[in-house]
């Protein structure tokens, strides 16, 4: 009797842990057989598939293309009081779970009209209640729309899938420039969301004019790139030549604009930067407005202004934001700095090394009596001084934040004064190689303050070994190779060489505003740009 009751306990209790909806219950994906891989779906082998009628066939497909991804949800439910099967494919991780609930969900289930037929086109223009919509006709098409936060609807006898844009993936508020700082002016920046970064444009150029071209690259990442300009400015070689470098762009991950960069410039091999990039929106919009054109890459803050001019690189957004006179003494300070930071070490290797007698006889004085000792020559010392500074930089900027800022400056100062106590090195050397680094960063473009840091230690070696004529010699090399090159057309010197005269309003000097009647070269069609009087005081009335 005992051993009658354990077994009905026993299968009581088996019975109560099978769960009571075997339909409902999760589907897993099978293992793989031991030394079988997993299935690698190539986009062209997708693209072979079209949506199938059959409800069953896509939901099979569907898991099968998407298998082990626990990110990935396929919700099967029916459709209104009609009870059509439905089944709906999205990725948890990027939609927004409250649209995806109220606009689709409970639109189909609970509030579908009785005497509305279920097919795809009554769905799309009076039930879900979602701003973009989109038929998919194969399942490449379904698969890149679920990868971009998207859901796809799919119903019996409907050979379209329907794509629902209920993207919802959070990312970094609109936040101040950090590597373009100003004084005065705007202080929004780009963030990683490409469709913010469109809008902080159309913000500022309110023109039908203004196009934005989307792209596709990369293979894996299928990131988007967006090609924007404005009809009418912009030349339309310059325009077709640029979509046409973007599109033979064939890669596995596009991550960061400088992928692109790399790509369509016409001297991968220079040094010197051939786009200009920025985080700042006003920067993108002015390059726009001067015929110029702007990628925006989709994951990063940064976007691409071309073509590109060595003026324009010297040119920092703050010069617009001030008095013509102030920017123009601002302008001249940092020309200075852009010749300083390349040729200040190299200079004084040269004259201490090989022509003393350029030098005054009391400062020469002090220069033999500070050298007195020192071990090294000094063209080795400015080697070594310079690498240790580059070495400090890039410790401060790989460290954390507040770690860095004290590494770079107590490191500077505390490694300069041992070394001068020490002897190895001269103060008057200290002074120097602080000072080229200083000016350096004064350069408003980062992408063009890098090669001339790197300059210098070339120019030390010839300066060393060759005294003023082989920093001549390296001096004439560099305006050579820059002035043979373009960036798509456009001289790199422009419009120094060739000289343009028209054009210097905007390089030595800032002109006013008012005075600006013209556009830049850059700008093939449209030329003209105001005609704004002088302003002044108002005529005196007679009396």
């Amino acid at each position: 009797m005992r051993r009658r009751l354990a077994k009905k306990l026993k299968d009581l209790l088996v019975q109560s842990k099978k769960p009571k909806w075997p339909g409902k219950q999760p589907t897993v994906p099978p293992e793989p057989a031991p030394g079988v891989p997993d299935k690698v779906w190539e986009p062209a082998e997708l693209k072979r598939m079209p949506v199938s009628p059959d409800l069953t066939a896509n939901i099979r497909l569907i898991k099968e293309i998407m298998a082990r991804n626990t990110d990935f949800v396929l919700r099967e439910f029916a459709v209104g009081p009609q009870q059509v099967p439905a089944a709906l494919a999205y990725a948890s991780a990027l939609v927004e779970r409250v649209q995806l609930n109220s606009h689709i969900l409970k639109s189909l289930m609970l509030e579908y009209p009785p005497d509305l037929p279920v097919s795809l086109a009554p769905v799309r223009e009076q039930v879900v209640t979602v701003a973009e919509t989109e038929e998919l006709a194969d399942f490449w098409q379904v698969v890149a729309a679920l990868l971009a936060g998207k859901a796809a609807l799919f119903l019996p006898g409907e050979s379209r899938a329907l794509g629902l844009d209920v993207r919802g993936c959070e990312g970094r508020a609109i936040s101040e420039a950090e590597t373009e700082g100003v004084v005065r002016g705007p202080r929004d920046a780009f963030v990683e969301n490409i469709e913010q970064n469109v809008m902080l444009i159309r913000r500022r150029i309110k023109t039908p004019n203004l196009v934005m071209e989307k792209f596709v690259l990369g293979r894996l990442t299928q990131s988007a790139v967006v090609l924007g300009y404005i009809k009418g400015l912009a030349a339309p070689e310059l325009v077709r030549e640029v979509r046409e470098r973007v599109k033979r762009i064939d890669t596995d991950a596009v991550l960061e604009s400088n992928t692109i960069e790399e790509m369509i410039v016409d001297y991968p091999l220079s040094l010197f930067p051939q786009v200009i990039t920025t985080e700042r929106p006003d920067r993108a919009a002015a390059a726009l407005a001067e015929g110029r054109v702007v990628l925006i890459t989709d994951t990063t803050p940064f976007a691409v202004i071309l073509p590109v001019t060595l003026a324009s690189l010297l040119q920092s957004p703050e010069d617009f934001y001030h008095p013509a006179g102030i920017s123009t003494a601002i302008r001249w300070l940092r020309y200075l700095a852009f010749l300083a930071s390349v040729l200040a070490s190299p200079l004084y290797v040269a004259i201490t090394t090989f022509h003393q007698e350029m030098i005054p006889f009391k400062l020469l004085l002090s220069v033999a009596a500070a050298r007195e000792g020192v071990p090294l020559p000094a063209v080795m010392e400015a080697l070594v001084m310079e690498a240790v500074f580059e070495l400090l930089r890039e410790a401060g900027v790989r460290l954390p934040r507040p770690v860095g800022q004290a590494v770079s400056i107590v490191g500077a100062l505390v490694i300069g004064e041992a070394a001068v106590m020490a002897g190895a090195v001269s103060p008057l050397m200290v002074i120097v190689v602080a000072g080229a680094g200083i000016a350096s960063f004064a350069t408003p473009a980062y992408e063009l303050a890098i090669p001339m840091r790197l300059l210098r230690f070339p120019m030390i070696l010839l300066a060393g070994t060759l005294g003023l004529f082989g920093l001549t010699a390296g001096l004439l090399a560099i305006l050579i190779h820059l002035a043979g090159m373009r960036s798509f057309g456009i001289p790199y010197l422009a419009p120094l060489a060739p000289t343009k005269f028209s054009e210097l309003k905007d390089v030595f000097w800032r002109t006013p505003l008012w005075a600006m009647r013209t556009r830049p070269e850059t700008a093939k069609r449209d030329w003209y740009r105001q005609a704004v009087p002088k302003p002044g005081p108002p005529p005196e009335e007679k009396g």
